[in-house]
């Protein structure tokens, strides 16, 4: 088979996706579809702003045809989907990314991407009368999995205020739905949520409290990495994705009620829930425009050191690259 079939195969691809990038492929002058990785796409709104890119054509205005996104539930799984995509670069959790880059893989920061875990709470039943951190000791209380970003969160409220951990009974109940399901048959007494879902069941739940209201407001979530082979050969294509992200990131702002509508399409949700959403969403800052805010690195850092995953500070020297961002962003914060 031809070099150009097989990659328009790619096992990556959704039947559907490998028929049109196959169908690229066969016609003259044709730009070839481009399949990227997202964490948590169509479930977390990390991707917003490249379904509003992909839908407003500003990857195609940048030069690059990204036509279809990968997603994974997060952490390594991202990270490996992005070493192995025909086009590699990802966004993905940042502390999945300094665990890879330690471990030996062959991994570059290439940009920054959504700055605040202000979205990130912790709830109980309705009727429950948890007011704050200090209320959850002698509780049972859920977090998504060992060392992920919930669990650095929940640790690092506890240190902000004053709680010892030993205090807690931490679970590790799964995922966003898993947490909410465990909270309301009672099998722990708080658990971790965020949007869509906690906007979903405000009938049901509480908060007990948000990290923003404990934690430093930006704290980098997740940023762009891509392989260090790639670097050498792809950077037309990384500066046309970080350009196209970037202008995603501006429209939602300009017309968030729009680019709300856009990301309902593409992740088969409710329009008039994802509008709300994306009012909150703006409010805290989630989506950076791609510059790194070493700041707002340092302090999931932190939550790295508090799980034991990282043993003193980060060198961004050594694992990040800011020559892909556009001139005006390469200064670091």
């Amino acid at each position: 088979m031809p070099r150009t079939l097989r990659r328009a195969f790619s096992v990556f691809c959704a039947p559907l996706a490998a028929a049109a990038a196959l169908s690229l492929t066969l016609v003259p002058g044709a730009a070839r579809a481009e399949t990227i990785t997202v964490t948590h796409w169509g479930a977390a709104f990390y991707g917003a702003p490249y379904a509003v890119a992909m839908e407003k054509g500003f990857f195609k205005k940048h030069g690059v045809d990204i036509t279809g996104v990968l997603t994974s539930t997060g952490g390594g799984t991202s990270v490996r989907n992005t070493l192995a995509g025909d086009l590699p670069f990802g966004e993905v959790a940042l502390p999945a990314a300094i665990e890879a880059i330690n471990a030996g893989q062959p991994l570059k920061i290439i940009s920054g991407g959504v700055q605040s875990v202000g979205d990130i709470g912790w709830i109980q039943k309705a009727d429950g009368n948890l007011k704050g951190v200090k209320d959850l000791v002698g509780k049972k209380v859920g977090f998504t999995s060992p060392g992920s970003v919930t669990n650095m969160l929940i640790l690092m409220a506890f240190k902000a205020q004053g709680v010892d951990p030993k205090s807690v009974q931490l679970v590790p109940a799964g995922g966003i739905g898993a947490n909410l399901s465990a909270v309301l048959n009672g099998a722990i007494d708080a658990g971790m949520t965020g949007e869509p879902v906690w906007s979903q069941n405000k009938d049901k739940v509480k908060p007990v409290f948000w990290a923003r209201d404990v934690l430093p407001a930006q704290m980098m979530q997740t940023v762009g990495i891509t392989t260090t082979d790639f670097m050498k050969t792809g950077g037309d294509k990384l500066r046309a994705i970080i350009e196209g992200r970037r202008e995603g990131v501006k429209y939602i702002e300009e017309h968030p009620d729009e680019a709300a509508e856009i990301t309902a399409k593409a992740y088969n949700g409710d329009p008039k829930l994802y509008r709300e959403v994306f009012k909150t969403f703006l409010s805290i800052k989630y989506w950076g425009d791609g510059r790194f805010d070493l700041d707002a690195m340092n302090r999931m850092v932190e939550g790295l050191q508090i799980v034991g995953k990282q043993k003193g500070p980060v060198d961004w020297s050594k694992v990040t690259d800011a020559s892909f961002l556009p001139s005006d962003l390469q200064a670091r914060k």
